[in-house]
């Protein structure tokens, strides 16, 4: 794997900047977490531009949903937790129900929450998210990706949560390449067997594919990188392929990306499927990689789950 020299909340000020300097409409509503996403360098900038309203999220979503009623494109930032499960009613009622336009950052998703604990640590924000209506979700998987999918997301009128990395992410996508909200990405055709990732499980979907490989299975690679509105299309043609599906993610698998993709290849093509992702559980304190140990979110889990569908596909 090679890590980005850069964290990905530094790609995200680099965007919000350039964006802001031609489109005086973006602002930043805050929640005491300048620091943590690195907005304080926006905030030098622009200060009559943002507004840090302190430990008050639900405020916070509020603020910002008055703010794009007058015309604004306000950013709204907290951890997982707060920017999802603690402001649920706010964003449900002021901002989507309201068809207003309000772009959320959810930051250190899963388990890279790391030393914050269970309490930082949402597993359930996507599964929340999913359900608000017209709610896009999306997660970059690196920087790369994030540009990409930037001047979409300020084209697109209304509500979006952007899961987002803070931290270094592992180089998936270079420049060049192709992106659209709302439409995955094959990684690497196969034929044996579906392997659906999002975020920082799709470089373990990848080794996983390396393992694979090396036993004569033939994986598809796919990134899902927006959950919310699915791309069913490309999704139904993988599982009809290969017969036999795994989906990964770092948050819950209640609800998440391996129940939307379930509900899709249920409903269109019902094929052998499993999930690796964390099994209705808390987080906990500990790095990345401990956790990821801890809640099987290792290449090696999604090798298994390879594995035990394949045998399923066989035996059916």
């Amino acid at each position: 794997m090679i890590l980005e020299d850069r964290w990905m909340r530094e790609t995200y000020v680099d965007l919000l900047l350039e964006y802001a300097a031609k489109d005086d409409r973006i602002c930043l509503v805050e929640a005491d977490l300048m620091r943590a996403i690195g907005t304080l360098r926006f905030r030098d900038v622009y200060p009559e531009r943002c507004q840090d309203l302190g430990v008050a999220e639900a405020n916070m979503i509020g603020v910002a949903a008055g703010m794009s009623a007058m015309g604004k494109v306000p950013f709204t930032h907290s951890f997982t937790p707060f920017a999802t499960r603690r402001v649920c009613d706010q964003v449900t009622l002021s901002v989507a129900y309201a068809g207003l336009n309000v772009k959320m950052v959810g930051s250190d998703p899963g388990v890279t929450a790391e030393l914050n604990g269970g309490t930082h640590m949402s597993m359930e924000d996507v599964a929340i998210m999913r359900n608000i209506p017209n709610m896009i979700v999306f997660e970059p998987t690196d920087s790369a990706q994030l540009r990409k999918a930037f001047p979409q997301i300020m084209d697109h009128y209304g509500p979006v949560y952007i899961r987002l990395l803070r931290r270094n992410a592992v180089k998936i996508f270079d420049e060049n390449c192709e992106f659209q909200l709302g439409k995955g990405i094959v990684l690497k055709e196969g034929k044996d067997v579906t392997i659906i990732a999002s975020g920082i499980m799709t470089a373990e979907a990848m080794d996983a594919a390396e393992i694979l490989k090396a036993e004569g299975i033939d994986a598809e690679i796919i990134n899902i990188h927006t959950v919310k509105p699915l791309d069913e299309e490309l999704i139904i043609k993988s599982a009809k392929k290969t017969g036999a599906v795994v989906t990964a993610e770092n948050g819950s698998i209640i609800n998440g990306l391996g129940s939307a993709v379930a509900e899709c290849i249920s409903e269109n093509c019902p094929t052998i499927m499993e999930r690796v992702g964390v099994k209705d559980h808390f987080g906990e304190v500990g790095l990345t990689e401990y956790l990821k140990e801890k809640y099987g979110l290792k290449a090696s889990d999604i090798v298994k789950a390879a594995k035990n569908v394949m045998m399923k596909k066989q035996n059916s």
